[in-house]
């Protein structure tokens, strides 16, 4: 089941990447939500869930042909994000007494695994039932700088419940760094309708990590009590997204990594955000195993990104929702350590749960 209307076709992401086959693939659920993927940087293409009246529409930003998704403009659109998610301080870390030096793609931060992150490669995918489709592929040692042969699995399953489940898992034969998430861009009242301004929104945190002009965490813990950054109690995203606070000045908006409030087993994917979209009734809930999550409500975008609905993508026309272990905890001992041993399985399961009201 295609969205015909937004041009998503198979033949416009059929392609030979460096010999591999690149192509789109579908789960769905019996509800009719359905999803789009390609397997070139695990891009969600589009994401179909209905609004309070049954009326199917796309929910994430995306493009209608492959060729965007190549680009520096359009890499993290829905993509998976490796080695790293986030920042990491001027791109350097020490890993059992030695030094590395990864990409500086950032000003002067390396951001979302390099040059050629995950976002920016082909994945193997292996279709395991109509509902759920598996990506794998092993990282070589040394990509990006990264230490370790690392071997990722990412499997994505649409359930009867009208969840998107997203299960990661790595393994490594070196000790090396993991933090992996998903950036998609969200609109619920669809792809090209409005902006997010009047999305209401919560997020389980009381707290969050601030950021420097280079937009690289201090290292300090603040609470969000008294700052536009607090979402604690349902909130427009718009009503503070203007304002003239420093945190929100230096990113022209929200940038920021929440530290979730957590009270259940490590393992059990835990309440994060909760999105309500009033003219459609859709609501989405984020649940997760991770410790922080970063909202960006696209800032940059400046409608250079044409969308699959032909509309130009503008500043605060989506919002992103990126479960994640904290920006730079490498470089930052008090953070939650980002490291992996061999022997050991790195695990990350994330929810977004769909319901209309």
């Amino acid at each position: 089941m295609y969205g015909a209307d937004l041009n998503i076709v198979p033949k416009n992401f059929n392609c030979t990447i460096d010999g591999q086959s690149v192509g789109l693939y579908s789960i769905s659920n019996k509800n009719g939500l359905h999803a789009h993927f390609t397997n070139y940087g695990q891009h969600l293409v589009a994401l179909y869930v209905p609004d309070r009246y049954g009326d199917f529409k796309d929910i994430v930003l995306g493009f209608p042909t492959l060729e965007t998704y190549m680009t520096d403009e359009g890499k993290y659109f829905g993509s998976i994000i490796g080695r790293y998610a986030n920042r990491i301080a001027k791109g350097k870390f020490f890993l059992n007494g030695s030094p590395y030096n990864l990409a500086v793609n950032n000003g002067t931060n390396h951001l979302h695994g390099g040059d050629i992150g995950f976002d920016s490669v082909v994945w193997q995918v292996e279709q395991i039932n109509w509902d759920c489709l598996e990506f794998s592929r092993t990282s070589p040692n040394g990509e990006e700088g990264y230490p370790g042969c690392l071997e990722v699995r990412v499997r994505y399953i649409l359930t009867n419940t009208n969840t998107l489940s997203i299960s990661y898992t790595a393994k490594t034969d070196q000790t090396t760094l993991v933090n992996l998430t998903n950036h998609s861009f969200f609109n619920l009242n669809g792809e090209g309708q409005d902006n997010i301004k009047d999305h209401l929104l919560n997020i389980n945190a009381r707290s969050y990590t601030p950021i420097q002009t280079d937009m690289a965490p201090t290292g300090t813990v603040e609470r969000l009590e008294g700052t536009p950054m607090d979402f604690s109690k349902f909130k427009t995203i718009g009503k503070d997204l203007e304002s003239d606070h420093p945190q929100m000045a230096i990113c022209s908006g929200y940038d920021h990594n929440y530290i979730l409030d957590k009270d259940g087993p490590k393992n059990n994917p835990q309440l994060a955000a909760t999105v309500f979209e009033p003219k459609s009734g859709r609501v989405m809930e984020v649940h997760t195993t991770e410790p922080g999550m970063q909202l960006y409500t696209s800032n940059f975008l400046d409608g250079t990104l044409v969308g699959k609905s032909g509309k130009p993508y503008l500043k605060h026309d989506a919002f992103c929702l990126e479960t994640q272990h904290f920006p730079d905890s490498p470089n930052q001992p008090e953070f939650p350590s980002t490291i992996l041993h061999p022997g050991e399985t790195y695990t990350s399961v994330t929810e977004y749960r769909f319901w209309v009201r």
